[in-house]
């Protein structure tokens, strides 16, 4: 789930239990569903309308005892598909875990709470935590002069206090690392809310809908910025984490700089530049998109490179305004005239489905990049405001999405 205030993903938060469905197959096991999650536990764990903590999918909890139910799994919380024998089907998404499991009153926290940081909850994936994580300066700091930190027991002191680390870092502190926790204030982060968290758009009214093909990859933000004539700010961004130039090669979580390299591939810079100065009205031009092929994650689209595929285009305006172009205006724009390769459009009429079982089935299907089968869809409106994305449950259970 998005926390609209960090406009970061969850991984951990407190639920109401919706309803219990029986699972054909099984004598004792139910699904407990949560807005659009179905979740498999033992008979009479929980009732509909029960508070619990919900953990999503792509979680690892702490190896701690209240865990320990979780080690023959590593500790992570995956999709799993269950037979029954063949008698059944259930694809289970998710984790849910009482107050008691916790030894908590059932006031301790209400719903809608998030837990991700009280209880340790961590991406599944290593690759995931490095590249989703925001980065701290002082923790770069620590980490330059990791003697003196792990012997110096006021140095220990001082960072373990806010005044502290403010005081170290103005001695110990230095340009890279107040630059590797910059981040371009204008630039929206991106990570799209999962279907199964919006129930409220089921049954849905008559909004058309752009899908696109979701790929598997890693995040990268290509955007400028005017500064005063003929003078701009341009960065180059993974999902957390901003370069202050092309050419800077630190390696980051791949063998190489693979957001520098398609910045340099695409010409980003001298694209975005050339925006700002046909349109006098713009303030600042964002391009954000997946890095996508080998090494970058379990599926690489069986190639020996990498490549990059635009999603968004933003435009931000000089009146404090910005405008998040659809799907087939970005691609008119970006591959058309730029020469940016764009996610494959795979329908610019579509009308959802009558419910959330039926839109994760939408998102099962080839890939129009390999014919190997697809990591889902996006979905967004004309007007390019509202969007989310559909994950193919196949997928999921895949070697690809279940590692």
């Amino acid at each position: 789930m998005i926390n609209p205030r960090t406009k970061q993903r969850e991984l951990c938060y407190v639920v109401n239990i919706d309803r219990i469905e029986p699972i054909v197959g099984s004598d004792n096991c139910e699904a407990a569903v949560v807005g659009g999650w179905r979740v498999m536990t033992r008979k009479g764990t929980f009732q509909a309308g029960d508070k619990a903590v919900y953990f999503e999918i792509d979680s690892k909890v702490p190896e701690t005892e209240t865990f320990a139910f979780l080690a023959p799994k590593h500790y992570k919380v995956k999709t799993q598909k269950y037979t029954f024998g063949g008698k059944g089907l259930m694809i289970s998404q998710g984790l849910l875990m009482s107050f008691e499991d916790f030894g908590w009153d059932i006031n301790t926290y209400e719903v809608g709470d998030f837990l991700t940081e009280t209880l340790g909850v961590k991406y599944s994936v290593v690759e995931d935590n490095k590249r989703k994580a925001s980065v701290d300066k002082y923790k770069r700091m620590a980490q330059r002069h990791a003697k003196l930190f792990k012997t110096n027991k006021l140095v220990q002191w001082l960072y373990a206090r806010t005044w502290g680390k403010k005081l170290l870092f103005l001695f110990l502190g230095n340009k890279r690392d107040k630059k590797a926790a910059f981040w371009p204030s204008w630039v929206v982060k991106t990570d799209e809310e999962r279907v199964q968290n919006l129930p409220q758009l089921f049954p849905p009214d008559d909004t058309e809908w752009f899908v696109t093909e979701k790929v598997d990859g890693t995040s990268t933000t290509f955007t400028m910025k005017r500064l005063k004539r003929n003078k701009y700010e341009f960065y180059v961004c993974s999902r957390n984490v901003c370069f202050d130039k092309p050419e800077k090669e630190e390696k980051l979580f791949y063998e190489t700089n693979v957001y520098t390299e398609m910045a340099i591939k695409y010409n980003a810079e001298e694209v975005l530049k050339n925006m700002l100065e046909t349109h006098s009205e713009f303030e600042f031009v964002t391009i954000q998109g997946e890095t996508y092929g080998k090494s970058v994650q379990q599926r690489d689209y069986h190639m020996e490179n990498v490549d990059f595929k635009a999603f968004n285009l933003i435009f931000g305006y000089k009146d404090g305004t910005t405008k998040r172009l659809n799907p087939r205006e970005m691609t008119e724009i970006l591959t058309n005239i730029y020469n940016i390769p764009c996610v494959p459009i795979l329908d610019e009429h579509f009308k959802l489905p009558n419910s959330i079982d039926e839109m994760v089935a939408y998102a099962d299907g080839d890939s129009i990049i390999d014919g190997d089968y697809r990591e889902g869809v996006v979905l967004r409106t004309a007007d390019g405001v509202n969007s989310f994305k559909a994950v193919s449950n196949y997928y999921l259970t895949s070697k690809y999405g279940n590692n």
